[in-house]
């Protein structure tokens, strides 16, 4: 960042000059990290929504212009010419793979795609009915015994095997949420095969038997390809923030990615998608084609979810890339599911109903998601695993920006409301 020009504020009897900075995009920050020391006060910001956490070279968000780039290449670009696995490589290096780079990152990927045996042992001591993301953040976090040398709690260390560590995390978790799927059915644990690409090979570990492999459609691997590319990174989300945050302690990478997944399991952050398929089964139980909802929801009594985005004031980016690859997909796949006509209803109202439009209530990527998922088979309960799935590179990517530079550990203040200094009451004195 560049330093443009100074802030003066006034406070306290004092006249303090602030440094003004400015990204690569021309967005303008305060520097107020001397303030405390400087002027005895600190800021107060609910929730972080105009404090600046960090610097950051990964991905760029314009919410009022609908815009998300990643290392600077728009996400539209990405999404028509790349894949996840070299989208993954963008966003955690910095730079698009050359043919040898790629090459080397997916055998990387392959060879690091089985986990240690003994953590199989783990699934089973855990109820069949679990909870994906629990199992998913465990298993993460049980990566570190299972592969100490690549998380020592020393990042000059861990960043030598840094290429290794990464690519177990993005190779494993494919595994070990396949492996979570399976047990909770107890069906047959499915072994990665090495021939197979990264969606394929997914897909191969859920629904394959050992008696019929499952035959991934060029169409739906595709979908699945585009799910997760597009969710690789988002700037400094909750799960994101909360990734730095742990890793600014000092602490591995697995440990850092297992606090992300913990984070996004929060139905506020990671649970989108679900919401909208909860919604649709909510519609389809009352006898609804969507009609009876949108004119609930239009009147304020309703709540259309998978519509608008915090972020994005005028269009989620992403919605308009996987709106048409939904299409696509359900039309090849031919599925006969109630639940998607009622979604395509909500869709097609929303594109074209004037009170939509005036209030930029457009479908957003997490109503696409959830209702391609549940085509493609993926479960309702882990739509938000699939969504960790997506967003590791990213995670990784921050984890690494923390890891390489002496950054002090994360340590917000607070403005403290609670009783003044008060005396100890004994027990018998107590009321």
């Amino acid at each position: 960042m560049q330093e443009i020009e100074k802030a003066t504020l006034h406070i306290c009897g004092k006249k303090i000059e602030l440094p003004v900075r400015t990204g690569t995009e021309g967005e303008t920050a305060v520097d107020i990290s001397r303030l405390r020391e400087r002027a005895g006060v600190i800021t107060l910001d609910n929730g972080y929504g105009n404090t600046g956490s960090c610097e950051s070279t990964i991905t760029y968000i314009d919410g009022d212009r609908s815009i998300l780039r990643y290392r600077g290449y728009p996400i539209e670009q990405i999404a028509a010419h790349s894949d996840f696995v070299e989208t993954a490589y963008l966003v955690i290096y910095g730079e698009l793979p050359n043919a040898a780079q790629r090459v080397t990152f997916s055998n990387l990927l392959t060879e690091n795609s089985a986990i240690h045996e003994r953590m199989v042992y783990l699934f089973e001591s855990y109820p069949r009915d679990a909870h994906p993301m629990a199992l998913l953040s465990a298993m993460v976090n049980a990566l570190a015994c299972y592969y100490p040398h690549l998380a020592t709690n020393n990042h000059a260390r861990d960043i030598v095997n840094f290429d290794e560590a990464a690519a177990s995390l993005i190779s494993k978790v494919r595994t070990i949420t396949a492996m979570a799927y399976r047990m909770s059915r107890g069906l047959p644990i499915i072994y990665p095969r090495r021939k197979l690409r990264y969606c394929e090979n997914f897909l191969h570990m859920m629904f394959s038997e050992p008696y019929d492999p499952y035959e991934c459609e060029p169409v739906v691997g595709r979908a699945l390809n585009l799910i997760l590319l597009l969710h690789a990174d988002h700037e400094q989300n909750c799960s994101t923030s909360t990734v730095r945050m742990v890793a600014s302690s000092g602490a591995n990478l697995f440990a850092s990615a297992a606090a992300g997944v913990c984070a996004l399991w929060g139905p506020y952050h990671g649970g989108a998608n679900q919401a909208v398929i909860e919604m649709l089964q909510e519609i389809h139980a009352e006898g609804d084609d969507g009609s009876r909802f949108i004119a609930a929801a239009k009147a304020g009594k309703r709540r259309l979810m998978g519509f608008g985005h915090r972020i994005y004031k005028n269009y989620d980016p992403r919605a308009k890339i996987i709106g048409k690859s939904c299409g696509e997909l359900l039309d090849h796949l031919g599925v006969n599911d109630p639940l998607l006509d009622i979604a395509r209803k909500l869709e097609a109202t929303a594109l074209n109903d004037g009170y939509f439009i005036e209030r930029k209530l457009y479908p957003n990527v997490d109503f696409y998601s959830g209702i391609m998922m549940r085509a493609i088979g993926i479960p309702l309960n882990m739509f938000t695993v699939m969504f960790a799935i997506g967003r590791m590179p990213g995670w990784v990517a921050n984890w690494r920006e923390v890891a390489s530079n002496k950054s002090r550990i994360y340590r917000p203040r607070q403005i403290y409301t609670g009783h003044a200094i008060r005396d100890f009451i004994p027990e018998e004195n107590r009321g």
